[in-house]
């Protein structure tokens, strides 16, 4: 941890590559926050929002998928965007606009112009991300960069419950009468300090072969992401019509035409927006394979269990927000000897780290069975604290599985599209697990819904301990 927190060494004309000091590693580590924090803070504000707004369950829908699509969708244009005008530049510009859209949706007056402010907000998301892997990518090496990337999965998998912790005690804090409001409104100091500090102590990075936008690829890319997430996380709300039908069949065609387009692109000696040699990379190929269920799991488990304990345990917000404080504690507290654990095992980590959450998660499910509905913090206690620690041995090291042996000239185009399969996870575990949910209560009842759901997360979450055994056992 020294060496990570070292004082930013100055670039000068011949000083070698830039390097990432301490201030500069904790400027990015907050910005990549600020979108995966946003992604689920809004879970615990929804029924506020929607009783303010008079919004119906398929806008409120929107609200969460109007982000998280144009987040997906945009992501590997970022990183492309960044590795030619600068990495430096684009996180700049997509922090600045990530403020600017916050304080948007935080003024919005109907709930349509909520979806718009959403849409844009992930957008802004899109362009500031991807320059936080590429950066670190660029501007460090050897055991700093390791020590970064583990930094960078512990604040991923931190802000992943931290939003819905903070949205819960924002909404109930009630700010200075903002409400739900405050959800939004709180990114705008964060983002005036994020941004000061990116001036003084972020480096510029940039690929030494810049292309230009590969615009065809960019359009399917974005048709086959949207035809995938657009149906499925506003499907049900929405009561299936027949556009999310024609949607999900344009998918695949979109998918095979945008991976057609990439291959002949890159056999013409052009430099396309995904190139489909970077799937040769053996770690990244095995290291996305694990990271789709994983987050498939996670966002699923978020999005359900807030609604879970609102409205059926009726637990208020905060209340809510607070039950998962053990998870972030022991997940944070697992993230720390994580480093160590994998300079001794290896990749054996995420296996066992499979391993612990697939206990947590079992004793989860038979909580819920057992307690229902007298369901609270201390009965669901354990099982968090043992599913975060595993779910920390797992996702900071997949991270860095995925991006070690790709190299500094694409660290944008390799960090956009794990952030992109991430994204697209994630998006699809509130769509596809919160579905499921969402559907059995009536006919089964919210406790047997919520256990069926637990029980279906364990299997993804034996799926990925399983295609652990597969990764390299030494990260770069």
């Amino acid at each position: 941890m020294t060496e990570i927190l070292a004082p930013r060494t100055t670039r000068s004309a011949t000083a070698g590559p830039p390097v990432l000091g301490a201030l500069g590693l904790f400027t990015v580590l907050l910005g990549a926050a600020l979108p995966l924090i946003d992604f689920f803070i809004v879970n615990v504000a929804l029924p506020t929002i929607g009783h303010d707004l008079a919004a119906s369950d398929a806008v409120l829908e929107l609200v969460v998928a109007g982000y998280g699509v144009a987040y997906a969708v945009l992501l590997v244009l970022g990183g492309r965007l960044g590795d030619t005008f600068g990495r430096r530049r684009l996180f700049l510009g997509g922090m600045a606009a990530f403020g600017l859209t916050s304080l948007a949706c935080g003024l919005a007056p109907t709930a349509w112009t909520l979806v718009a402010a959403r849409v844009l907000q992930g957008a802004a998301s899109a362009a500031m991300l991807p320059q936080v892997l590429a950066t670190i990518q660029s501007a460090t090496q050897g055991p700093r960069r390791a020590k970064a990337m583990s930094l960078y999965g512990a604040t991923a998998g931190l802000s992943m419950v931290a939003g819905q912790i903070l949205g819960g005690v924002l909404v109930a804090a009630d700010l200075a009468g903002t409400g739900w409001r405050a959800v939004f409104l709180v990114n705008v100091p964060v983002v005036l300090v994020g941004l000061f500090l990116a001036a003084r102590a972020v480096p510029e990075t940039r690929s030494q072969h810049p292309q230009p936008v590969d615009v065809p690829g960019t359009v399917l890319l974005g048709v086959a992401l949207v035809s995938l997430l657009a149906p499925l996380t506003e499907g049900r709300a929405a009561g299936w019509p027949l556009w999310t039908w024609l949607s999900l069949a344009l998918f695949p065609v979109a998918a095979t035409a945008f991976y057609l387009v990439e291959r002949r692109s890159e056999r013409r000696g052009r430099t396309p927006l995904v190139p489909p040699s970077l799937f040769a990379n053996i770690p990244l190929r095995r290291g996305l394979i694990m990271v789709v269920p994983f987050s498939i799991g996670f966002s699923g488990f978020m999005f359900v269990i807030a609604v879970a304990l609102q409205e059926g345990v009726g637990l208020s917000p905060v209340r809510a927000g607070l039950t998962l404080v053990p998870m972030a504690v022991s997940f944070f507290v697992a993230s720390l000897l994580g480093p160590r654990l994998v300079a001794r095992w290896g990749t054996r980590v995420v296996t066992a780290g499979g391993l612990v959450q697939a206990v947590g998660v079992g004793v989860l499910a038979l909580t819920v069975w057992g307690s229902w509905p007298d369901l609270g913090g201390p009965q669901l206690w354990p099982g968090l604290m043992i599913a975060g620690a595993g779910q920390a041995l797992q996702l900071p090291v997949l991270f860095r599985v995925i991006l070690s042996e790709v190299p500094a000239a694409r660290a944008g185009v390799g960090s956009g599209v794990m952030i992109t399969a991430q994204q697209s996870a994630l998006a699809l575990g509130v769509a596809t697990l919160g579905t499921l949910f969402l559907t059995l209560v009536p006919g089964r009842g919210m406790g047997d819904a919520l256990a069926t759901t637990l029980l279906v997360q364990l299997a993804a979450v034996v799926l990925t301990t399983g295609l652990s055994l597969r990764l390299p056992r030494e990260i770069a």
